[in-house]
């Protein structure tokens, strides 16, 4: 059977930028962007990116900001159960987020699995 296992999360982007408004708006399109770059070359079938928020000022000046940002990263598999789908699923989440290079993955939840 096929199964979309869906996770929800954020990460943390590092950059450099003069205002909290437009680091947060380039953290979110940074984001953005290396999601979007997934969908061809991995499971990912479909992705979300929500709120952004400063996680960390920069301590002086020239140093970065820390914007967490969060995600809504989808996949879909073959399995026999909604069980084994999660946990393949979950599996090729961690490894494309991982591919990405992506900072400081934290997830909200366990898996959303749901049929095709």
């Amino acid at each position: 059977m096929s199964f979309t296992v869906s996770r929800t999360g954020r990460s943390l982007v590092t950059l450099h930028e003069g205002t909290d408004t437009t680091a947060r708006s380039e953290a979110t399109a940074q984001l953005s962007d290396t999601l979007e770059g997934l969908v061809p070359s991995t499971p990912v079938s479909d992705w979300t990116v929500g709120d952004a928020d400063v996680y960390e000022h920069p301590a002086a000046p020239f140093d970065p900001y820390t914007v967490a940002v969060e995600f809504t990263v989808t996949v879909t598999v073959t399995a026999d159960d909604a069980d084994s789908a999660e946990s393949i699923g979950a599996d090729a989440i961690d490894d494309a987020l991982e591919s990405a290079g992506l900072d400081g993955v934290s997830y909200a939840g366990a898996p959303a699995v749901s049929t095709l």
